[in-house]
């Protein structure tokens, strides 16, 4: 046996800080085994990363904060957790880095590696598009190459010199063209001619205890005016569901016809004739699955204050960003009424709206559609040759 077959294989670092990341570097994990099945990975990371062998040093909730005062709150913690990772970086110098996402803690990583030799790259690119700022000269000193999820980022990049590839995104592949509603209804259990509502109030408890109260009501808004409504509510952990029990019991909602689910938020989304989705991922899902939706969001006052101060586009759903114009309503912070909430979502779950929709989505949905763990791996390959 040649010493080559007894080598190790190389050695990537990889840091996810939420569960949108946690399965964008799985699925890239799993293509890197295919071509390197020597590769190890350590890091920060989820489940799913966990699922495909990575050896976790920090699990990634201790990242998953959203907003400027949040993460302030937490500082400490998150700002020791990132000392001593790059402590231990430098000193065992892994062959590849790979920051998913998470810009605020891994750019400023990226840049402290890449200035000692270590290859990096920066997998789903910041919102340049959307911020004001010079965000980009920032990630020039951090990335040897970002991997683009939409197809508007890379000319930026381009523009700039830095070195970009145009991954598309996983969940295009992953979600069929088609979801037949009546199948999802038939899985879920549901009656197939009952008007049904998802609520996605968020995947974070600190989101659910946010807009859980006001999702709530504007059910029974809904309900008054369609007694014959049922409302699903997907949930992925055992806290965010016990933070939407809490918002029930405080709304006196133990009446209303909720049909609360572990997980399957695209079952449900399918099984809907419209979504009430917190703005994230999931209203991508929503529209890969070509329902109509309405997106709300609330924020700390002073976190929404400075981010509506720095933005540049005048929409924050992915479905609107990707469109280039609003296709589908979008009500935050102090819009984010039970009354406007109920009223939009009435108006979207028509047939009409359904139709008019899917045009729109479907042409999202094949733009995205790019082969993304192959093309991401592509490049991690390159950069370790």
């Amino acid at each position: 046996m040649s010493a080559q077959a007894n080598s190790p294989g190389p050695r990537i670092a990889l840091v996810a800080g939420e569960s949108s990341g946690d399965y964008l570097a799985a699925h890239l994990m799993a293509a890197l085994k295919e071509k390197l099945p020597r590769v190890s990975f350590v890091g920060i990371g989820g489940p799913e990363m966990r699922a495909q062998g990575m050896e976790i040093w920090w699990p990634l909730e201790k990242l998953a904060v959203m907003g400027y005062i949040e993460v302030l709150k937490r500082y400490r913690e998150i700002s020791g957790i990132r000392r001593a990772l790059k402590a231990r970086l430098l000193s065992e110098k892994p062959d590849l880095f790979i920051g998913v996402d998470a810009p605020d803690f891994n750019l400023n990583l990226e840049t402290a590696l890449k200035a000692k030799g270590v290859k990096t790259v920066h997998y789903v690119s910041p919102s340049i598009w959307a911020w004001r700022g010079g965000r980009i000269k920032k990630i020039a000193r951090a990335a040897d190459h970002v991997l683009a999820l939409f197809p508007m980022e890379p000319p930026l990049y381009k523009q700039a010199g830095i070195p970009v590839a145009y991954v598309g995104h996983p969940l295009a592949e992953q979600i069929p063209l088609v979801t037949d509603k009546q199948v999802m209804r038939e899985k879920l259990g549901l009656p197939q001619d009952a008007p049904i509502y998802a609520l996605l109030p968020g995947s974070r408890q600190l989101e659910v205890e946010s807009l859980g109260e006001t999702f709530i009501q504007a059910a029974r808004l809904i309900h008054e005016r369609v007694p014959n409504a049922l409302f699903l509510v997907p949930l992925i952990t055992r806290e965010t569901r016990l933070a939407f029990e809490m918002a029930r019991y405080k709304q006196a909602a133990q009446t209303l016809p909720f049909h609360l689910v572990f997980g399957h938020a695209r079952e449900a989304m399918g099984a809907a004739d419209a979504v009430l989705v917190a703005s994230g991922t999931a209203t991508l899902e929503a529209a890969l699955i070509k329902r109509p939706m309405v997106i709300a969001y609330k924020l700390a006052p002073l976190t929404y204050k400075l981010m509506k101060r720095r933005a540049l586009l005048p929409y924050v759903g992915l479905p609107n960003i990707l469109a280039g114009r609003f296709i589908v309503p979008e009500l935050l912070q102090d819009e984010a009424t039970p009354e406007k909430l109920a009223e939009a979502l009435l108006k979207e779950a028509t047939p009409e709206r359904a139709s008019e929709l899917d045009i729109e989505f479907t042409r999202i949905h094949n733009i995205l559609r790019q082969n993304t763990a192959e093309k991401a791996a592509a490049v991690a390959l390159g950069l370790l040759a």
